[in-house]
Parts: C-alpha cells; structure tokens; sequence
C-alpha cells in the first residue's frame, strides 16, 4: 500500500509503518497510528504559535502528538518529532478535546490550534476534531511544515481559521537536505492563503539557510502572493544534532528583516 498524504509516497508492507512513525499499513488500509494520541496540551498564547496578526492577546489550546514527515538536524521538538509512541501520555477523542476547549473559553481560550509536532500526518484526526470544533464556534489553527499532498491541505480549508507555515529555506537544496519538497510548501502556502489566515516562520540556521539573497527571493515571492502576509524571522539556538552550532547572529537576523520589509509590511524576529 502507498500512502499518498505527503510526497515521499512510502510504500508499506502489511505492518509496515512510514517515515513519519504515524502512519501504518494495517489490513491492507493505510491509517494513522497517532489518532488522538496526546504528548502535548498547553493554552498558549496565540503570539506562541507564532501568530501575531490573528486575535492577538487571545490564547488557544495547543495540541501535540508525535511524528514528522521531514527530517531536521536542527529540530526544535525532536523528542516528540521523532519519536513511534513512546511520549504519549494521554488519549483524546475529536469530542472530547473540543469539550475540553470549550471549558477552557472562560480563561480566554478561542480555540484549537495542533503543534509541536507536525500535526497533517495525523489529517483525520485534525479533521474530525476542526468538524466538531466549528460546529461548537471555535477557531482553528494549524503550525506546520506544509509538507502535505496539496488536495489534502484543500480539504482541510473549511474548517481552519489560521495557519502558521514553516518555510525552512528558499531553495530546493536547503529541502534535500531535510528530506522535504520546496515547491510542494510554496504550493500549499498559496493555498491556504486563498481561504485562511496565513502567517510564515522560517528558522535561520547559522551556514544551513542563512544567505541572504535567499532570504531576498523568499520575501520577495511572498510579497507577490501579499505584502500583508506577516513573516517570522526566528533566531536558532542549539538543538538536536546541531548541539555545536552557535545561535544565530541577531545582527544577520536584522540584515534579513530590512531586507524583507522591502516587500512585506510586517516581518517580526523571533526569539531574540
């Protein structure tokens, strides 16, 4: 069996699981391993996610499982990103993580935005839970690589409110060293920008992603599709199997954002 929800296509043996370590051929059907499986639950504030320019000052309950489609050196979740199982700690039904959120309303939450992880390799979980979580007048939020076959990203647009897109570089070489497709994400960008409110963050990895010119033809084509899409320049610091690498320069980080407010009028750095 092929699973089709992201373009590496992994073909699975009866029992097989994908790359991912959420998706498994069991019985000839192709399922997700990782249906309400929880390793994460926190009421964030939205700015968290990041999200700035979508109900700012609101919080929304944030929720992780595990397993990714792409493979990061410099992951920031890697615990839970490359993990089959084993940080779960809880189990949750679409219904009962909307009734959860609903509770939660009166300490300022507006609703249910999947994180930490990458959160579209388990899609019909994310949909069955953004169904319900409409049905009951919450938002929906969804922070992730945007690695996902681009007619399973169209399906989703109904029910969800807001996306945070990671754009981890603006080259198809910076994505082959992460196992990842650029044009897929730029693809599905558009896509949800045609219906959704869309935010981008791309981490700048000191000699990984942080040429300039590149981050020039990144802003430059976003500003194309929009000058009002927000981007989010995010400092690195240490992590995974980059341990040795040294944080990024924030002087570099303020190069880029004077580099793209040319095209974009709202580019925020993060985490300096």
């Amino acid at each position: 069996m092929k699973c089709d929800l992201c373009f590496h296509h992994c073909d699975l043996q009866e029992g097989q699981t994908g790359l991912c370590f959420a998706r498994e051929n069991k019985a000839g059907q192709i399922v997700s391993k990782n249906y309400g499986q929880i390793t994460s639950l926190a009421l964030d504030p939205i700015e968290k996610k990041p999200l700035y320019h979508f109900h700012p000052g609101s919080y929304i309950l944030s929720v992780g499982s595990y397993g990714c489609n792409l493979k990061c050196p410099f992951c920031q979740n890697y615990e839970i990103s490359y993990d089959n199982g084993s940080s779960v700690r809880g189990q949750m039904s679409p219904k009962e993580l909307v009734e959860y959120a609903v509770k939660l309303v009166r300490q300022g939450n507006i609703g249910i935005a999947f994180t930490y992880n990458e959160p579209l390799i388990a899609y019909e979980y994310v949909k069955d839970t953004f169904i319900q979580a409409k049905e009951a007048g919450l938002k929906t939020v969804l922070v992730t690589n945007g690695t996902i076959t681009t007619k399973y990203l169209d399906d989703l647009l109904d029910y969800t409110d807001a996306f945070n897109i990671d754009l981890k570089g603006f080259s198809q070489d910076i994505y082959d060293r992460l196992n990842g497709n650029l044009e897929l994400v730029k693809t599905n960008i558009i896509h949800a920008h045609q219906k959704a409110h869309v935010e981008i963050t791309s981490l700048i990895v000191p000699t990984f992603n942080d040429a300039l010119e590149d981050m020039e033809k990144e802003a430059s084509w976003l500003g194309d599709i929009d000058n009002n899409i927000p981007l989010h320049i995010t400092r690195f610091f240490p992590r995974y199997h980059l341990l040795n690498q040294e944080p990024t320069s924030i002087p570099l980080l303020k190069q880029m954002q004077s580099i793209a407010l040319k095209y974009l009028h709202y580019v925020h750095l993060g985490n300096i």
